[in-house]
Order: structure tokens, then sequence, then C-alpha cells
């Protein structure tokens, strides 16, 4: 078994030989009540390759797109490799209870596919599809997704303006229902460091004050968080 090592990646070579190319239509549906995503991430790449890997350490292109939305870092990479992918099918952020769709030509060998996009309000959520080998069979599938936390930043959920950057705590942004204010934060560290399945937005119910600027009734959720529809043709 061959293993190979990319920066943002590692992973063990799961298949052999070459897979052909392949036509695909993916639709993403945001299945939140209030939940925002950035911009999504939509690749298709070798079986070797992972943007992120539960249980383990997030890279720095992880923690970029996490805590800030951007997909440079990963973009980047995946244009290293080879991967096939699409950034921004909805032109912005995917509000919740909508669907944005995309199509995807493959090249041979990149029978994976993965989708990333930072959720908000959130410190380092994301929701994440992690190298789902991709049917051989024509025909339609379905895949619900969770939201995962990076383990890169505290989940204070306080809105703090230009907190996007990494390293910076706070919540870059809260579209949608406006947040609260002033509030003391719900906690100061995390100790999971890892990548993990998030807990989700705790909230408070005050305007003004509190623990968190997030409210109860609006920025919780429960997973799965998101719907993909893959068509193979």
């Amino acid at each position: 078994m061959k293993t190979r090592i990319i920066p943002f990646i590692t992973g063990i070579l799961l298949t052999s030989g070459t897979v052909s190319a392949a036509s695909l239509d993916v639709k993403v549906t945001n299945l939140t009540q209030g939940i925002y995503f950035t911009p999504l991430l939509v690749t298709a790449h070798t079986s070797d390759a992972m943007l992120f890997q539960a249980g383990e350490k997030a890279s720095s292109a992880l923690t970029a797109m996490a805590e800030g939305g951007s997909l440079t870092g990963l973009s980047e990479i995946l244009t290293g490799i080879n991967a096939n992918t699409m950034e921004n099918p909805a032109g912005g952020l995917l509000a919740p209870v909508t669907s944005t769709m995309t199509s995807l030509e493959t090249d041979a060998g990149n029978d994976r596919l993965s989708i990333v996009a930072m959720m908000l309000p959130t410190n380092d959520g994301f929701v994440g599809l992690n190298s789902w080998p991709i049917p051989t069979a024509p025909g339609t599938y379905h895949i619900y997704l969770n939201a995962y936390d990076a383990g890169t930043e505290a989940n204070n959920e306080l809105v703090v303006e230009g907190s996007g950057a990494p390293g910076t705590p706070g919540i870059p942004a809260s579209p949608g229902v406006a947040p609260g204010t002033q509030g003391m934060g719900v906690t100061e560290m995390e100790e999971n460091t890892n990548v993990h399945i998030h807990r989700g937005n705790l909230g408070d119910d005050e305007q003004i004050g509190g623990k968190s600027d997030l409210h109860n009734t609006v920025h919780r959720w429960l997973n799965p968080v998101a719907k993909v529809t893959v068509t193979v043709k």
C-alpha cells in the first residue's frame, strides 16, 4: 500500500488501477433553520487525498476555511494535485432551506468527492463531505452531511468584526437574524483541538448580555445540516 502525503491531506491509497472519468451533477441543500454556508468548495480528487480527517489536527488551509470561509489555501492545493474543483456554485452564501447545484467533469482517477464550507454564525464550524467514493454506475445518490468543528478556536459564540482571520477569536459575521450584543462568552478554551463533530451552538435568550451573542431559538441545529444529491451520468 502506498501512502501519499499532501500539505492538507494525509491518507492511504485505498484502491488501485485507473478509474474512468465521470460526469456529475451535485446539488447541496442547507437543511438548517438559521445557519448560512459560506461559498462552497466542491471537488473530485484521488482516493489518497482528504480535505480533513476527524480526530486529526486541522491544516492551516482548513483552518482558514473553517474560521473565515477562505477557500484560497484549499483551492491552491487542489490545483496542485490536479483535482476537478468548483468554487462558490451558489454565488455567495447558501441560506437556510435553500439549494445550489453545480456540474463536475472528472478526470480519470479523481474518484472521490469532497465538499466543505464554513457555517455562519460559528467560530470554526463547517459542513463537510470527506472523500466520498463516486459510484461508477449511473444514477442518483443522496448523502447527508454533519457539521464539524475544526478544533482550532474556542467556541465563545461572540460576534467580532474582523475575526475571520485564523487565530483571531470570534465569529466574523451573523447573516440572517441579527445577533445579540455584549455577551460574556460561552467558553475561553476547548479540550478537543482536533477536527470533530460540532456540539452545536448553545446561544441564549438575551439580546443584550448573557453568555452568547447567538439566539438559542435560531442558531442551534441538529445533525445532519446538509443534503447532497449526486447524479452520475
